[in-house]
């Protein structure tokens, strides 16, 4: 059952970053910016973070099965839209409906190994799930990249609606949601009660350090790997789009594995706060390093560097199930992934008007896109050091 709920966080992993690789095309018939490109890879991240924020109170009365088999039909009406777009418009339509359909497929994951596994294996299974999740990302390096070069970035949008209507008929068939004896009943709560839960995160003062950094790592990740890879090897090291996507394909099978071993490495609730922020800081020198650089080798190898350390992100979920009691864990984790995405929408909008803004005072757009983006990580890791942590993980 987990494995038929992963290929729809698998295919999401797809839609999430096939920006870089059908770049050049958007570009080449609508004649979009590189601010519009941000914009639409942005909507994406924008619409299924806002779609958190009803989806973990829909899996909490209705149950998981039920609302990923009602959300997921959105996301392949999505796909099939956007490899039909006939303007810009209608591909920003396309991708807000990818999003929202898109949008219960990881929570669900999460909740399930929440209800299903043991609770001092959630580390290890959560970060195997983050793994598998790369087949994903597999997905748009390399082949989708051949698919596109040859047959155009519609069909490469086509290829993934028929594959998430595959995904639909194997969780159709095979998930069911066990009755344990441990597992409470769903909540009957009001919508108006249970958005008001959701609300009562805020008032908890560790809630916003573990935000803020929820808001910026796999951000940044993200901004790279799914949209300004592809652009800025072919523009600034003239790669062709193939040999991008190679590129991509070798940070998705690091992507398999990295988020599992850092799921095994857990030290435990008290270092782990360390291990995160230590790590976000790392991200942000990466990056840093990676804007000044003009050598392909070096830009590569810091590229392959980030999708290792890149892992570090299951020990954020398994932070946030740690820092609440188990009443407010499925809306925390719930706020944390909504978070997570809310800020990949934010950072992909705005380096595309830092891309915009440095094309027109004539500097490089790539070099001050990973300036903004190291920026963003280093003021986020400062203040998830310096906003207080949960008092349960002094216990």
């Amino acid at each position: 059952m987990l494995l038929a709920l992963l290929s729809g966080f698998a295919l999401s992993q797809s839609y999430r970053t096939i920006t870089a690789i059908v770049a050049q095309g958007l570009q080449a018939d609508f004649g979009l910016s590189a601010q519009s490109l941000g914009a639409f890879a942005g909507l994406f991240g924008l619409s299924f973070g806002v779609a958190q924020l009803l989806m973990g109170i829909t899996m909490d009365r209705y149950g998981l099965r039920r609302t990923v088999l009602a959300s997921a039909p959105l996301s392949i009406a999505g796909a099939a839209l956007s490899a039909l777009a006939p303007s810009h418009g209608w591909l920003m339509a396309g991708q807000l409906l990818i999003g929202i359909g898109c949008s219960p497929a990881f929570l669900a994951c999460t909740l399930f190994i929440s209800r299903h596994f043991p609770g001092e294996r959630f580390a290890f299974f959560s970060g195997l799930s983050m793994g598998m999740g790369g087949l994903g990302l597999m997905l748009t390096g390399t082949p989708l990249a051949w698919v596109v070069q040859h047959w155009g970035w519609r069909t490469g949008f086509g290829i993934l609606a028929a594959l998430n209507a595959l995904s639909w008929l194997v969780i159709l068939a095979l998930v069911h949601e066990p009755v344990e004896p441990d597992i409470p009943p769903r909540s009957q709560e009001s919508w108006g009660r249970s958005l008001r839960g959701l609300a009562e995160l805020f008032t908890l003062p560790h809630t916003w350090g573990i935000l803020v950094l929820g808001m910026s790592c796999y951000a940044a990740f993200l901004s790279l790997r799914g949209l300004w890879l592809g652009p800025l090897l072919i523009n600034r090291f003239g790669f062709s789009l193939v040999d991008s996507g190679n590129v991509a394909l070798v940070l998705s099978l690091i992507s398999l594995f990295a988020p599992g071993i850092f799921g095994r490495l857990d030290p435990g609730p008290i270092r782990r706060r360390a291990w995160v922020a230590n790590a976000s800081l790392l991200m942000a020198a990466m990056f840093a390093v990676m804007a000044v650089l003009q050598h392909a080798g070096a830009t590569v190898a810091l590229m392959i560097g980030l999708g290792m350390l890149w892992g570090f992100y299951t020990l954020q979920y398994t932070d946030v199930r740690s820092s609440y009691p188990p009443e407010m864990t499925g809306r925390a984790l719930s706020l944390f992934t909504m978070a997570m995405f809310l800020g990949v929408a934010l950072m992909q909008s705005a380096t595309g008007l830092v891309a915009a803004w440095a094309t027109g005072l004539g500097v490089e757009p790539y070099r001050a896109v990973l300036l903004a983006i190291a920026g963003w990580l280093a003021l986020a890791s400062l203040a998830f050091r310096v906003l207080p942590a949960s008092p349960l993980l002094r216990r």
